[in-house]
């Protein structure tokens, strides 16, 4: 399995002052990727976090908000959209994230409709 293809629940996360510092971005640009729906976070485990592979190549992965917006219309939690990204999609024949980082958001987005 490529290093794509293993999104797990235990995967690396990141805080918001680690996000500012690899986006270098300041603060309330980082906290507009939330506002605007290009990043998800979650409290779960303490101060808000994001899974480190929400993120490539030091920014966060294009076709993750289109994909974000479809699951929260589809009445997703954020903890839910996270847990469905990283989750393994029978159907998909791996996470989502993982087929969002090889660039195949039309598949994600077509599965993540039918949940609806």
């Amino acid at each position: 399995m490529s290093e794509t293809e293993t999104a797990a629940p235990t995967a690396e996360w990141l805080t918001l002052p680690e996000l500012v510092e690899i986006l270098g971005e300041p603060l309330g640009r980082v906290h507009r990727l939330f506002d605007e729906q290009h990043l998800v976070g979650s409290r779960r485990n303490g101060p808000l976090a994001v899974p480190a592979v929400f993120l490539k190549d030091d920014q966060p992965i294009g076709s993750l908000r289109g994909t974000i917006i479809v699951l929260r219309d589809a009445g997703f939690s954020d903890d839910e959209v996270i847990d469905w990204l990283l989750a393994e999609e029978e159907s998909i024949g791996r996470a989502p994230i993982a087929a969002l980082r090889d660039g195949h958001k039309s598949e994600v987005r077509r599965v993540a409709r039918g949940l609806a």
